[in-house]
């Protein structure tokens, strides 16, 4: 918004010049996110604090959890209140995928929200139904896929792999199912992540970053060219988007590291997982995202192993999963968990970086 109201003033005073800059936006938008974080996190605790939002623990998991029981959840509302007021303002909001993004995360964050709401209005860890849960990740995720297959490009329903310089696939309308699916793991794979404080918020901040530069050279057609990537001229605008995002997340940090104030809850872990899906089917990194996000890749399988292996044999695998878990009950202080998956996390994204040379 700032960029259509200030732009145009460059014939009068030059200075104005800098905000056709995606790297200057971008910055301040993370700038603003930050600052909105710290300005009305405090109240956003406070209210939810009033309202006795306090977020219900599993008792069958780490016993040093349990004194976690009541602590305000659903602080994603700030993080998705920071994201969108940065957006708002740092943004070209005629980019479509600006608000393909920004519906992204508040859709995903509304089906959280009302997740988290059941959650403490009953008193229980259970909260929506397993199957309407789903139906309304899907539902969402296939709003944002068909308006991307209605309105595509020609490297939309292509299938691009790592060290590949060619696409490896023309997926054709099987793009709808594929981004679909895309969508909802990553929302599930975040939500899952998110069980010991700062986790999820920490990685998401990394993935943020590695979007971040994958973002603004992919919206580059001279850097795209060098590095032999698709080009997508409509991506140029979601590096302010994902650096917005790095500043809320970094913001929220400030309240949710350990020991927590707030955790983000589902409104949070499933806003933040579904438009990190929706970024990855939009610059076609939907395949690298796997490695970028490795961490919430190793959480959400080894659920996948534990149910399983449980179901098969009837033994488990791991003492508890996600893999966090197991983790703390092999005697891990939580914090250590916490930063030794952060670094793993940083690797991950280094490691995907790296694969833009290597092709």
């Amino acid at each position: 918004m700032l960029k259509e109201l200030l732009f145009p003033l460059v014939e009068y005073f030059s200075a104005f010049n800098i905000f056709q800059y995606i790297t200057f936006r971008a910055a301040y938008a993370a700038v603003t996110a930050l600052f909105i974080s710290f300005l009305f996190g405090p109240k956003i605790i406070r209210a939810l604090k009033k309202f006795k939002l306090g977020q219900m623990v599993r008792t069958d998991g780490p016993q040093s959890h349990l004194q976690k029981s009541g602590t305000p959840t659903m602080g994603g509302i700030m993080m998705i209140l920071a994201v969108l007021v940065s957006s708002l303002l740092w943004q070209d909001l005629r980019n479509p995928y600006v608000w393909i993004c920004l519906v992204s995360i508040v859709g995903f964050g509304a089906v959280g929200f009302l997740d988290d709401y059941l959650k403490v209005t009953r008193k229980s860890t259970e909260g929506l139904h397993a199957r309407f849960k789903i139906f309304g990740q899907v539902a969402i995720s296939l709003v944002v896929v068909l308006f991307l297959y209605f309105n595509r490009h020609e490297d939309t329903t292509l299938l691009f792999l790592p060290f590949f310089k060619n696409p490896v696939l023309d997926l054709g309308v099987l793009y709808i199912p594929f981004g679909v699916f895309i969508l909802v793991a990553w929302t599930n794979a975040v939500n899952l992540t998110d069980g010991l404080d700062g986790l999820a918020t920490g990685l998401v901040i990394l993935v943020g970053i590695a979007f971040t530069i994958l973002t603004y050279i992919t919206g580059r057609a001279d850097f795209a060219s060098y590095l032999q990537i698709p080009y997508l001229p409509e991506s140029s605008e979601l590096p302010v988007f994902c650096f917005g995002l790095v500043g809320a997340a970094v913001g929220f940090l400030w309240f949710n590291s350990h020991p927590a104030e707030v955790f983000m809850g589902d409104t949070g872990s499933l806003a933040l997982g579904g438009v990190l899906g929706v970024i990855s089917l939009m610059i076609k990194k939907e395949v690298l995202m796997v490695i970028i996000g490795g961490v919430f890749v190793l959480e959400i399988l080894s659920v996948i192993i534990q149910v399983v292996s449980f179901k098969t044999t009837g033994k488990r695998v791991f003492k508890m999963a996600p893999l966090h878990h197991h983790f703390e009950l092999n005697g891990w202080a939580e914090t250590k968990v916490v930063i030794r998956f952060w670094i793993m996390g940083g690797m991950f994204a280094i490691l995907a970086l790296s694969t833009l040379k290597i092709q």
